[in-house]
């Protein structure tokens, strides 16, 4: 199994990945084992001192000025987590949650948070022994850090609350500790605000979502391609050098992309047989600038991820010179915002995929092609409610464009008085990215139904979209002919575009695509 190692100097969005979906195991490398030892010292002997230290020997947030005495410190820890634990509505995902679990843990392991290596320790642990903690919907405002969600995790860590063990099942977080031999964490001075004070949580669904946005990214550069071939669109609007005089890079990406799937396509360029047409359509001949300006937000999302993974979130923090210092970097704002950005050109993708699947179902736009490709129209409806599917999921997906990070609501009496909401951009984007691959595959599902009947008119499609007609048929989708059952069909399209299918049948005949 791949080992994910954790140092001092941040991760990767591979690694993220690798933990949160594909179990991989972690470990804490020397160095991190070493920082934490040195952070914790610093921490000790502050706790030592009558002066108050926010964090150390003082109460939270509007709680801020009261110190507490020595002997109740132990106490303020644990009863920080039992309180913050205040999560409600439906359960989150496993791979959101080993997320947040292993994002914290690096954090932890940068030794500028003052938690002791045991700690961290058993933090991997529970992710190695694959105990999922009980986290739910609501109760992050994406400052002073995804506050609920990650206090439900240190609760698993002191062994209480619910937990989901390896089999699914959702058990007491004692019980599941004490199955795999791990002891309790007991909290000291610090500890519990450093489990709860970060970023973790938006962070790791941004970085899940940039993965499937990039696959998604590429299966519409490709059924765009499609749909252009079945409308005998013009492959000419593709050309570099018309890309190559607005030198934005997603565009130029996008086009290249759509032109290596039509290459020696025999069906572009028929504009001028039986229906004359001067240009195509805004949505047939404008996909490349439309996909590659997501393509670019993408790019730009995906920079301050790298940033982020890079960070240390948590306050008050431990420096190298030995201070213990209060700041503001919980604040999730830079994460918050790029969420919202690409729920904006997610739906926009949506939107321009549905106007070129409606184009392909419309005898009066489709240019040769059968009503709502039906195989005997009127006692077949063929894919008309397909589209109304599709419709239906890019409203809702501008409905989730409407950005959170716009919002914010004051909290803990006024001190944190202006909040990033970025946890709630994440969970939005993840439904968003999850109702973008259906939309994909209903314009994949049309596409591929108008390239054959095309083909059965005597025109000969590209090697590409053959090979994509070849992959999704052996993926158990079927092709033309009476109605039937469609529900299966449509599902079997949207678990091969969310496998990365479209792209690995294409790219054998094309190449690697961007």
């Amino acid at each position: 199994m791949h080992t994910v190692v954790v140092g001092t100097s941040g991760t990767t969005a591979q690694d993220v990945i690798a933990v949160a979906r594909d179990n991989a195991r972690v470990e804490l490398s020397a160095a991190a084992l070493s920082a934490m030892a040195a952070a914790r010292e610093i921490v000790d002997a502050l706790a030592a001192k009558p002066e108050p230290v926010y964090g150390v020997s003082t109460g939270f947030g509007a709680l801020a000025s009261r110190h507490i005495s020595p002997e109740l410190r132990a106490r303020l820890q644990r009863n920080i987590v039992r309180s913050h634990a205040a999560g409600m509505g439906p359960r989150v995902e496993r791979e959101v949650v080993r997320a947040l679990m292993f994002l914290r843990l690096k954090t932890v392991a940068s030794g500028h948070t003052g938690v002791r290596p045991g700690v961290a320790q058993t933090m991997a642990d529970v992710l190695n022994a694959g105990i999922t903690p009980v986290v739910h919907e609501y109760g992050s405002l994406g400052c002073s850090g995804d506050l609920a969600p990650l206090s439900h995790c240190a609760l698993t860590l002191m062994g209480e609350g619910d937990a989901e063990g390896p089999d699914g099942t959702v058990r007491p977080a004692g019980e599941l500790l004490a199955a795999h031999n791990i002891t309790p964490v007991e909290l000291r001075e610090k500890e519990g605000l450093a489990l709860l004070n970060g970023t973790d949580g938006m962070l790791g669904m941004l970085v899940m979502a940039l993965a499937d946005l990039k696959n998604l990214y590429t299966s519409a550069d490709i059924t765009a391609a499609l749909s252009l071939e079945a409308l005998l669109g013009t492959d000419k609007v593709l050309a570099p050098e018309l890309h190559a005089i607005r030198p934005h890079p997603g565009q130029g990406a996008s086009a290249d992309n759509m032109l290596r799937v039509l290459a020696g396509s025999g069906l572009t360029g028929h504009h001028q047989d039986d229906a004359p047409r001067v240009q195509d359509a805004y949505s047939v001949r404008c996909a490349p600038q439309v996909n590659g300006a997501g393509r670019d937000t993408l790019a730009y999302a995906a920079t301050v991820a790298d940033r982020e993974l890079a960070s240390a979130v948590d306050n008050p923090v431990v420096l190298p010179d030995g201070r213990v210092e209060s700041n503001g970097n919980f604040h999730g704002a830079p994460v918050a915002y790029v969420l919202d950005f690409l729920a904006i050109v997610a739906a926009d993708l949506g939107s321009i995929t549905e106007r070129r699947t409606d184009r392909l179902l419309d005898k009066n736009r489709s240019h040769g092609l059968p009503p709502f490709l039906a195989d005997d129209a009127g006692v077949d409806s063929g894919l008309m409610i397909a589209q109304y599917t599709q419709a239906a999921l890019v409203s809702e997906m501008k409905r989730l464009a409407v950005p959170a990070s716009a919002d914010s609501i004051p909290s803990s009496a006024m001190q944190e008085d202006h909040v990033s909401m970025g946890w709630s951009a994440a969970r939005k984007l993840r439904t968003a990215v999850g109702n973008l691959a259906r939309i994909v595959a209903v314009e994949l599902y049309a596409a591929t139904r108008a390239i054959e009947l095309r083909a059965a008119q005597g025109l000969t499609p590209a090697p590409a979209t053959l090979a994509v007609v070849e992959a999704l048929r052996a993926a158990g989708v079927e092709g033309p002919g009476p109605d039937r059952f469609l529900s299966p069909d449509l599902a079997a399209a949207d678990a091969f575009v969310r496998a990365g299918g479209l792209v690995s049948a294409v790219e054998p005949v094309t190449g690697p695509l961007a």
